[in-house]
């Protein structure tokens, strides 16, 4: 499931701007299409612009019926009525993204034999100071087994001492879910920690869901900005 709201805060219709001849997001729904690795894909969407764009590309799209606050909630009433049990989350703004990444991320469910994951996430090794403090930059902190402590727009840890040798990871815009964590999420209230922060991740710590984070070396660009989409036109040459 790729949600795409037409609105951008940072970036307004960043999702039909130009990339190589062809919208960020129906590059995103190919790219995640060629991966095959799912049985089926859908761009879930609250404009009929991108619906009918991706409708008239030969691919497949849900049309929301509700506004929502974030893409999960938006994938979730999607997959309210589809008989499914893992549901992947690609950000529609991920033109980049990469099969062996996905498939690290599904692997966990294979090996959850209590099934005691609820969702699992990515996260890329961060060096560059600048991007540490960036609040476009979602940081997360895990424990030694690899499961999400919290996630922060703020550099966490804070490096009070530098010698440590810590690392720094940014999580990336990718979930997948057991179809009743995302039928949990939707019922549950958003607190005051994803309300501050305003990352949807932080609900599931909040009520207790166990996310288990997976390591990539594969950054991609993530189109937030201008900026970025000149970056990811470059990187497309």
């Amino acid at each position: 499931m790729i949600p795409a709201r037409y609105q951008a805060s940072r970036f307004p219709a960043k999702l039909m701007q130009d990339l190589a001849g062809k919208p960020v997001i129906l590059r995103t729904y190919e790219a995640t299409v060629n991966t095959q690795l799912f049985d089926d894909v859908y761009v879930v969407t609250d404009s009929d612009i991108i619906f009918q764009l991706i409708e008239k590309s030969g691919g497949k799209a849900i049309m929301s019926k509700e506004t929502h606050e974030s893409g999960s909630d938006r994938i979730a009433e999607a997959v309210a009525n589809l008989d499914v049990d893992i549901v992947i989350n690609v950000q529609g703004d991920e033109p980049f993204i990469d099969k062996v990444s996905l498939e690290k991320t599904i692997e966990v469910f294979k090996e959850d034999i209590n099934k005691e994951i609820d969702l699992a996430s990515l996260m890329t090794p961060i060096t560059d100071w600048d991007e540490i403090s960036n609040p476009n930059t979602v940081k997360v902190i895990v424990d030694n087994q690899n499961f999400a402590l919290y996630f922060s727009r703020s550099p966490i840890p804070y490096p009070r001492d530098k010698k440590t040798g810590v690392n720094y990871f940014k999580h990336k815009g990718i979930y997948a879910f057991r179809k009743r964590a995302l039928e949990d999420f939707q019922r549950l209230l958003m607190l005051k920690l994803e309300a501050t922060e305003k990352i949807e991740a932080i609900r599931f710590l909040e009520y207790g869901k166990k996310i288990k984070m997976v390591e990539t070396d594969v950054t991609g660009i993530e189109i937030d900005t201008p900026e970025d989409l000149e970056r990811a036109k470059k990187a497309w040459k």
